[in-house]
């Protein structure tokens, strides 16, 4: 299994992060690195691989017949079908299970590299991988690990259920330093058994680091009111978020919202069924995609008047930041892990994800009341500047690894 021979930053301080960015548009987490006096490395599990233009040294576990540049890629299956089969065979002769290759390179590379920090992109899958991983191996001691847990999704349902909170517990607990973008998983993670030294000093921060306010503010599209698009960026239908609500919601209210345009992104084939249910003079004027380029979403969102993103679960929804960035009224939930940060009609609009009346109702008011949305996006603006702001966080970000590197943390292990 090949690992990067040469490495270009022998004195820097070494950062392994495990699974897979958010983004890597300009607008992830490990992205706040960049230009740091840090050496960075991506261990990406196979959900997917970093696109060409992003430099960042990436161990690829993706079965891939792309061509790949060796300086920022190597990956763990070769390239060419009767290679790949081969090695497929062997991992079916010799090995327990289709992961098994996956976890021995891991151990190899941060036996070979030995990071200073190790980061895992979320709780499931990649902090389960590499607790598994620690443990078999014996990893404990090479590097310190960072958590970091996705928004309300990782925690807030799982938790509940007697056999995953014991695994979750022993995940956690076996940390050094926990990170989220709020702070219901930090009383979550205590209760679990988490010492309070083990939450990290960075508080609260978004997931993908943050929002580039400046950039966003600039490129306003007018003032909010002006405009006629509703942006509706998270139209799947999952554990923690419901379509169908919404588009009955659509329905609902179709006559008193026009003339607008509604743009649906991250479909998924169920959402997809019902987006093909709509009558077909509403569906003329929506534009549904599956994935698209997080660059033509924020294009999209310095146009759009309303973004709208009912759910049952969530953290601090990056949707929102960037919305509030950009001019664009929050159409959100009233959660715990949002109320604490917004007002309701002051700064968004509150509505439940399973009531299409509520979602309907409030939808309208976001397309009609000129003076609500023009008014909430100044004050969105400072929020998000205080709370949110790309160019603040990373400094503190860079600082936080700098300071783990050099062991200046407490030991977190369980």
């Amino acid at each position: 299994m090949r690992t990067f021979d040469v490495d270009p930053y022998p004195g820097r301080p070494r950062i392994l992060f495990i699974g897979f960015p958010a983004s890597t548009h300009t607008h992830s987490w490990i992205d706040l690195l960049e230009h740091s006096e840090l050496n960075v490395r991506l261990f990406a599990l196979p959900s997917g691989i970093p696109p060409e233009n992003w430099k960042v040294k990436t161990y690829v576990t993706t079965n891939t017949s792309l061509k790949l540049d060796p300086s920022t890629r190597v990956r763990l299956y070769p390239l060419g079908r009767a290679r790949q089969l081969l090695k497929k065979g062997f991992v079916h002769l010799f090995l327990d299970d289709t992961g098994e290759l996956e976890a021995r390179w891991l151990a190899q590379v941060i036996q070979r590299w030995r990071p200073d920090v190790i980061h895992t992109l979320g709780l499931d899958p990649a902090a389960y991988f590499y607790f598994r991983v620690r443990n078999r191996f014996e990893l404990i001691g090479i590097g310190k690990w960072v958590l970091q847990l996705r928004g309300g999704s990782d925690l807030t349902l799982s938790r509940l259920d007697p056999e995953a909170s014991v695994r979750i517990g022993q995940v956690l607990r076996g940390c050094d330093q926990l990170v989220s973008d709020n702070e219901q998983n930090f009383s979550f993670a205590l209760d679990m058994g988490v010492r309070k030294e083990q939450i990290s000093p960075l508080g609260t921060v978004p997931g993908t680091g943050g929002v580039d306010v400046t950039s966003l503010a600039q490129s306003w599209h007018g003032f909010p009111s002006r405009r006629r698009i509703i942006l509706w960026p998270k139209a799947y239908e999952c554990p923690w978020s419901k379509a169908l609500p919404v588009f009955e919601a659509i329905k609902l209210i179709w006559d008193r919202i026009q003339p607008c345009q509604i743009y649906m992104f991250a479909m998924t084939p169920e959402t997809r069924m019902w987006y093909w249910a709509l009558p077909e003079r509403i569906r003329q004027f929506c534009y549904a995609e599956d994935r698209i380029p997080r660059d033509k979403v924020l294009e999209l969102v310095v146009q759009a008047r309303v973004m709208l993103a009912p759910s049952l679960v969530d953290g601090t929804p990056n949707s929102m930041l960037e919305a509030m960035a950009a001019g664009a009224f929050p159409i959100v939930s009233p959660l715990e892990t949002i109320r604490p940060l917004v007002e309701n009609e002051r700064n968004v609009l509150f509505a439940r994800n399973l009531y299409p009346h509520e979602i309907a109702e409030t939808l309208c008011r976001a397309m009609t009341d000129d003076a609500l949305v023009d008014s909430a996006a100044e004050r969105n603006l400072q929020i998000v500047r205080e709370i949110a702001d790309r160019s603040k966080i990373r400094p503190r970000v860079v600082s936080f690894y700098q300071h783990l590197a050099r062991g200046k943390q407490s030991d977190g292990h369980e």
